[in-house]
C-alpha cells in the first residue's frame, strides 16, 4: 500500500485558513478517489470531504461545506485541502486515505484501507 504524507497542519485563530497538502507517489493515477478525514479530541473519525481523481468531483461533509475545498494538481501526486473560517469545532488531526478498491465518493471511512499519518489543526483564539 502507498503511504501518505499529511502536512500543512498548525495552530490557528478561528476565523483562520489553512491548506493541507496530502501526497503519495502516483497517488493521482493509482486511486479513484481520496479522502480526507478528522479526529477531534474524545470525538469518533469524521468523514470531511472526498475528491475524485477521474474529473474533479468531490463531496463534504455538512459541517464545512461552503467553508472547506479539497482539490488536486495533476503531475504532482498532491491532494489538497483548503480550510477557511476555521472554527475551534474544526481542531483535531486530519488524515488523507485512498483504497484501491473503492471507486465511488464515499466519506464512510470503512472504504479505505490506506492512511497517512495525520497533521494536526488547532483552532483557538
Amino acid at each position: 500500500q502507498l503511504r501518505f504524507v499529511e502536512s500543512g497542519g498548525g495552530l490557528v485563530h478561528p476565523g483562520g485558513s489553512l491548506t493541507l497538502s496530502c501526497t503519495a507517489p502516483e497517488m493521482t493515477s493509482v486511486y479513484y478517489v481520496v479522502g480526507w478525514f478528522r479526529q477531534g479530541p474524545g470525538k469518533e473519525r469524521e468523514g470531511v470531504a472526498c475528491i475524485s481523481n477521474v474529473g474533479k468531483s468531490s463531496d463534504y461533509a455538512d459541517s464545512v461545506k461552503g467553508r472547506f475545498t479539497t482539490s488536486k494538481e495533476y503531475g504532482q501526486n498532491a491532494i489538497y485541502l483548503q480550510m477557511n473560517s476555521l472554527k475551534p469545532e474544526d481542531t483535531g488531526s486530519y488524515y488523507c486515505a485512498a483504497d484501491r478498491r473503492t471507486t465511488s465518493r464515499t466519506l464512510d471511512s470503512r472504504a479505505y484501507g490506506s492512511w497517512g499519518q495525520g497533521t494536526q489543526v488547532t483552532v483557538s483564539s
